[in-house]
């Protein structure tokens, strides 16, 4: 068993003894009622407040069988993810399937190749956007990657694609996630075709030093490349000299996704659980608090009945006894 307060304990004692105080003060105003429920009353009322006090200290049991539960997100890792959803990405040259097809899957795997880490999603074309901010919750996460496509886009759209857009958001995030967890592997996926039809010149990818730990640039297409939907372009070819650059300027490997096997390059490890420090969530850990917080919320609405009966009675015999 441990205690995991709402509010510092510190806090927390002397607003209990401060309740327990003003309920004895109470008592002496519920005794000059003269009503026989007023003692049964003040009972229900100071137990009440006792509940809320054991619901804040939130006594938490864990498994014999399982490790001592701890902060989560600890050394867990943190993944991001950064896929390119320019019209580029709407081509069908992986085997009949497009590009952001092969991509979702490679993204599916990587859910399932880091279990524990939390995962941050960037997309961009023309600008980026922060599609997902880093969290550990993978289960909300999924059902939206399933969905990811590429911008609704103009045929112009394609000029103004630039495969470094997403630099800035991802400093930042980088920088974020290095001071809100400095134990933690940084891993950094880039999903990308390398805008070959872009009038721009690439932004250069500037991470903060030795903010990335490993990761890799996935590039999808191939050299024949083929139509994009919606536009004249009728060959759009992957860039692979752009994505290669991206890779060096974010210190990771570039892996070509010429097809729409799966991904079997060889991925970094993670790092983050062992067997000696599992997180939070998967302790198997069973939380109480909720008992006596229902407890006191029935005993409240028992005295709350109570107050608008009286309040109802009074009322009653104050139209009695008024004057005509």
């Amino acid at each position: 068993m441990t205690l995991h307060p709402v509010v510092p304990l510190a806090l927390l004692i002397p607003v209990a003894v401060l309740l327990v105080a003003a309920q004895i003060v109470a008592l002496r105003r519920w005794r000059r009622s003269h009503k026989r429920t007023a003692p049964w009353r003040w009972v229900l009322v100071t137990v009440a407040a006792l509940l809320l006090v054991v619901a804040a200290t939130r006594v938490v049991f864990v498994g014999d069988d399982q490790a001592p539960a701890r902060s989560a997100g600890d050394t867990e890792p943190n993944v991001f993810l950064v896929i390119d959803r320019s019209p580029d990405m709407a081509v069908r040259d992986l085997g009949g399937r497009s590009r952001m097809d092969v991509a979702r899957d490679d993204v599916e795997m990587l859910l399932d190749r880091y279990p524990h880490a939390r995962f941050a999603v960037i997309g961009f074309a023309s600008a980026p956007s922060l599609d997902w901010p880093l969290s550990a919750d993978t289960w909300s996460l999924r059902p939206i990657l399933d969905t990811i496509a590429p911008y609704a886009y103009r045929p112009d759209a394609v000029a103004q694609t630039n495969a470094g857009a997403a630099n800035t958001v991802l400093r930042y995030q980088l920088i974020s996630a290095v001071q809100q967890y400095p134990r933690a592997t940084t891993l950094v996926f880039y999903l990308g075709a390398g805008a070959p039809g872009s009038e721009l010149p690439a932004r250069e990818f500037t991470p903060p030093a030795g903010a990335i730990d490993g990761g890799a640039v996935l590039g999808y297409g191939t050299a024949e490349g083929g139509p994009i939907p919606g536009t004249d372009i009728e060959r759009s070819s992957v860039d692979d000299a752009t994505l290669r650059a991206v890779a060096d300027q974010l210190g990771v490997p570039f892996v070509a996704r010429t097809d729409s096997v799966p991904l079997t390059a060889e991925l970094p490890d993670g790092g983050g659980t062992d067997d000696a420090a599992t997180t939070v969530a998967s302790t198997g850990v069973t939380e109480t608090y909720w008992l006596p917080a229902l407890g006191a919320a029935v005993l409240i609405l028992v005295e709350l009945y109570l107050v608008l009966r009286d309040f109802r009675r009074s009322r009653y015999v104050g139209m009695d006894v008024a004057p005509s």
